[in-house]
């Protein structure tokens, strides 16, 4: 087996972590690799475009943010990816840094794989594709000044619903715990298949999340009357500009995520936990 470790030094403990599992992964005869940049005893180096080629796993150590890019770049080479919550959150993660021990399941193959679907995001205009992206969380419609509605046209099997809000959410079943749910989105359990669509501080008292299978197809347009820059993100990174007469497709990506589960932790669980007080388990 081999494995490429690849950590955010940025979060705390991070560091130590990367010690701790090199010592681990050398004493159970795992090959382990780092990305060449970084620095660490009993590892191998590889440039990161090779780590995902050599690797049979990935383990990333950080927040979901590290998490999502990471297994995102992972489902290009159908690689599962296991996270250790280096962050605040870590809702993604399905270890702590105090359950590094656990990791001697990947050696006896005492571990499972959830598959998580993501979106296919494509932006055209006058009939070119000007930007195509994947979303594990979620794809986004906002102005780009606080406070000011935009008019988004939300298309489904060519019935449209307008919605006049701050902006507009599409999310999948692993994004609806993140920024759908603080705008008023509800919980989906990851392992389904569904896109919901979340409108943000919508002007109207009838404007309600709506969740939709995931064979459905989404055509997305936004406009502001006061002519105010409105963006698409995607996965929390800006992509581009949305002009009035850009178009915006969404889709079930054919590619998916796989995560490893080394505990027993339920998804229901995981959420109590997290959600209770804001800490890790």
């Amino acid at each position: 087996m081999v494995v490429a470790v690849i950590p955010n030094l940025d979060k705390r403990g991070s560091s130590e972590v990367v010690e701790k599992l090199g010592k681990l992964l050398k004493s159970m005869n795992i090959e382990a690799y780092l990305p060449e940049n970084i620095l660490g005893t009993d590892f191998k180096h590889a440039p990161d475009s090779q780590l995902f080629k050599i690797a049979d796993i990935i383990i990333t150590i950080g927040g979901d943010g590290t998490i999502i890019r990471y297994a995102k770049r992972a489902a290009q080479d159908n690689k599962p990816v296991l996270g250790i919550n280096a962050g605040r959150m870590g809702f993604l993660a399905n270890i702590e840094q105090n359950e590094l021990n656990l990791i001697n399941k990947l050696k006896t193959n005492e571990y499972s794989v959830e598959k998580r679907m993501m979106l296919s995001v494509t932006a055209s205009e006058n009939g070119k594709i000007i930007g195509e992206y994947t979303a594990l969380n979620d794809a986004v419609i906002t102005s780009g000044f606080i406070s000011r509605i935009i008019d988004v046209s939300v298309g489904v099997g060519g019935d449209f619903i307008n919605y006049r809000a701050d902006g507009l959410i599409i999310s999948t079943p692993t994004g609806s715990t993140a920024y759908s749910m603080s705008a008023g989105g509800p919980i989906i359990d990851p392992l389904t298949e569904s896109f919901c669509i979340t409108p943000i501080c919508s002007h109207s008292l009838s404007a309600k999340p709506i969740l939709l299978g995931a064979d459905n197809e989404i055509e997305l347009k936004a406009y502001s009357k006061k002519k105010t820059d409105i963006y698409l993100t995607v996965d929390g990174r800006k992509a581009i500009a949305v002009k009035p007469y850009t178009e915006i497709t969404v889709k079930r990506s054919p590619k998916f995520v796989q995560l490893i589960r080394l505990n027993e932790r339920s998804f229901y669980k995981t959420l109590s936990y997290k959600f209770k007080d804001g800490r890790s388990v």
